[in-house]
């Protein structure tokens, strides 16, 4: 994949463990924060089956942790339980929003966006659905997303659901909410889907989507 562009640096690294993917980013984070001219990242990757939720006092989407096959992490995101695995494509961008107006909200709604376009690029329609993070179709959840931020540079991210096994999130409530279906391109279309491919396509539109995140905005003295 191209490496360097808009100054947005993007990354495939296959699949790896949660723990390696979590340590990486913490390096990068440690890295931008010491020298805030360094480009910002966007690393794409599968996971081993692996169980997370953020920092939250509120483990009922849990359901417990005994009967969980997979491992628990507990990190510094917002939101509840879900679960990552093979099959579904993960987003991590290091970014610093102090270039993006230090507004979490509009980089989350640019992330849920963009993976709206990814989507439709395959002919499938999606969207955002009110008070709720994440895409959608109809009342079933494709994407899921749930985000740090240290001194406004951003960790964790995205979690596509391409194709593949998603009976592991039976054992959660996906992001606390009840009732809620998961689903995937696979699912939706009935068609095969690589995720190395699927993330060829999003690193396209990341790099030329980057600028929307940007342009026009001012930073303001407000400490995270």
């Amino acid at each position: 994949m191209n490496e360097a562009m808009a100054d947005l640096r993007v990354r495939w690294l296959g699949r790896m463990e949660f723990a390696d993917a979590l340590s990486l980013q913490e390096e990068l984070l440690a890295q931008k924060r010491e020298d805030r001219s360094l480009e910002d990242e966007l690393l794409l990757l599968e996971h081993e089956p692996v169980y997370t939720i953020g920092r939250t006092p509120d483990k009922s989407s849990l359901l417990g942790s005994a009967h969980l096959p997979h491992p628990l992490f507990a990190i510094n995101r917002g939101g509840q339980a879900t679960y990552h695995g093979p099959g579904q494509l993960m987003g991590y961008p290091i970014i610093d929003l102090r270039r993006c107006g230090q507004d979490l909200h509009r980089y989350l709604r640019w992330l849920e966006l963009l993976l709206i376009e990814l989507l439709a690029n395959y002919g499938i329609t999606a969207w955002q659905r009110e008070a709720l993070t994440g895409v959608w179709i109809d009342h079933r959840k494709i994407a899921s997303i749930g985000v740090g931020v240290r001194h406004w540079v951003t960790m964790h991210g995205f979690a596509l659901n391409v194709c593949g096994d998603l009976s592991p999130f039976n054992y959660i409530i996906p992001c606390g909410i009840n009732n809620v279906s998961m689903t995937s391109m696979e699912k939706e279309t009935g068609k095969a889907f690589s995720v190395v491919d699927v993330a060829r396509v999003f690193e396209k539109l990341a790099l030329d989507r980057i600028i929307r995140l940007r342009i026009g905005q001012e930073a303001q003295p407000v400490n995270v």
